[in-house]
């Protein structure tokens, strides 16, 4: 079996995190297990692709599944998935500030210009 180089890797990680569904579904599961009902209630989404996205999350080994009766519910596999969202919210937040930073200095340069 060939090893795959790990930015490989990583690259396929954040092409299954490159949903917006599947991202709302790691934050909601962050407050704990719920079940299927209740994320497509929080979700706008039809319930045949919030059940394709649960499954690739699923497969992927970031969420599993337990049946309660007849309702499924979800959670979060591990700490780390919310340990990555935190991390992305971080980076965002920088990234945003520096924007607005930006956008400040060129609406003073414009304002200055004119």
């Amino acid at each position: 079996m060939m090893s795959v180089p790990l930015y490989e890797a990583k690259a396929e990680l954040f092409r299954l995190l490159g949903h917006p569904v599947r991202i709302r579904v790691l934050e909601l599961l962050q407050d704990g297990p719920m079940p299927v009902r209740d994320l497509l209630a929080a979700i706008e989404v039809e319930a045949t692709g919030l059940s394709q996205h649960l499954a690739v999350l699923r497969r992927s080994g970031m969420v599993n599944a337990h049946r309660e009766g007849s309702t499924v519910v979800y959670a979060l596999a591990g700490g780390n998935v919310a340990e990555l969202l935190r991390a992305a919210r971080t980076l965002l937040t920088q990234m945003l500030t520096g924007q607005h930073e930006l956008l400040s200095e060129l609406q003073q340069t414009e304002t200055g210009a004119s």
